[in-house]
């Protein structure tokens, strides 16, 4: 019964997705509690759920922007605003949506992408 018992929680802490682990530098740079969305990417109160809207800089370079719009097609890349995340004149502000097929997996991989710091939850005005 023991040896079992020890099959399973090693079972489940070896299955254990990515997005649980914070101790993974990409997922450190994600600035927003994934948890509070649920499998469409949408988050609040059953009767009003949204899309989270997240922003982050990139190089103001083509490769670059055509790279992170090829693993999130709900991008928009703004040239002309720094965001609240503060871009620098080298950088452009990209805004992406959670509401998306594999929403976690594109976070994660845009997170894992040296060109990327941080990606925040974008509080448009």
């Amino acid at each position: 019964m023991r040896l079992l018992i020890t099959a399973i929680v090693t079972t489940i802490a070896l299955s254990t997705s990515v997005y649980a682990d914070p101790e993974l530098p990409a997922v450190r740079k994600i600035q927003f509690d994934l948890d509070q969305l649920d499998e469409a990417g949408l988050y609040g109160l059953d009767d009003g759920k949204r899309s989270l809207s997240y922003e982050f800089c990139v190089p103001n370079d083509l490769h670059t922007i055509r790279t992170v719009q090829d693993i999130d097609p709900t991008v928009i890349i703004y040239l002309q605003s720094p965001g609240r995340i503060g871009c620098s004149p080298l950088e452009v502000l990209a805004i992406g949506e959670t509401y998306q097929p594999n929403y976690r997996d594109v976070l994660t991989t845009l997170a894992s992408l040296d060109a990327i710091e941080s990606i925040e939850q974008f509080w448009g005005e």
